[in-house]
């Protein structure tokens, strides 16, 4: 799907041209039709009309797809952002459970070289990330 959404700035333009194309083609068959029973001169300017008509929709839809893709270029870079420094929070917890587990291991065996009884039991939270241990 990613890479769909990375070829969108190339397909978006040449759908928006082909629509635009064929509107211009069944504008100009519509007003060939009908001007064939006018004059040549009103056919003409009927023509330029229509033309003139589809370029400066042609240059709206330009306009509108470069607004488009520069608001989707800006989307993807503040999602992009956000994974990156979501990701980073993640390596952070990571580091700081692996060093809290580590630190819990040696204080329980500092307590089991000065308490001669069983060791208490841990808490449910954080038993399971102690069975590994040393002493687990």
């Amino acid at each position: 799907m990613e890479w769909l959404t990375s070829l969108a700035p190339v397909f978006s333009p040449l759908f928006g041209m082909t629509g635009v194309l064929g509107g211009a083609w069944l504008v100009y068959r519509g007003t060939k039709r009908k001007t064939e029973t006018d004059a040549q001169a009103a056919e003409a300017s009927t023509f330029v009309a229509s033309v003139q008509t589809v370029t400066a929709g042609f240059a709206q839809l330009l306009e509108q797809q470069r607004a488009t893709n520069a608001q989707t270029l800006e989307r993807v870079t503040t999602l992009e952002n956000r994974v990156e420094r979501l990701e980073e929070e993640q390596r952070q917890w990571r580091r700081w459970k692996s060093a809290a587990v580590e630190y819990i291991h040696q204080l329980r065996a500092m307590l089991a070289k000065l308490y001669t009884g069983p060791p208490p039991a841990p808490p449910r939270e954080i038993a399971e990330d102690l069975v590994d241990g040393p002493d687990g």
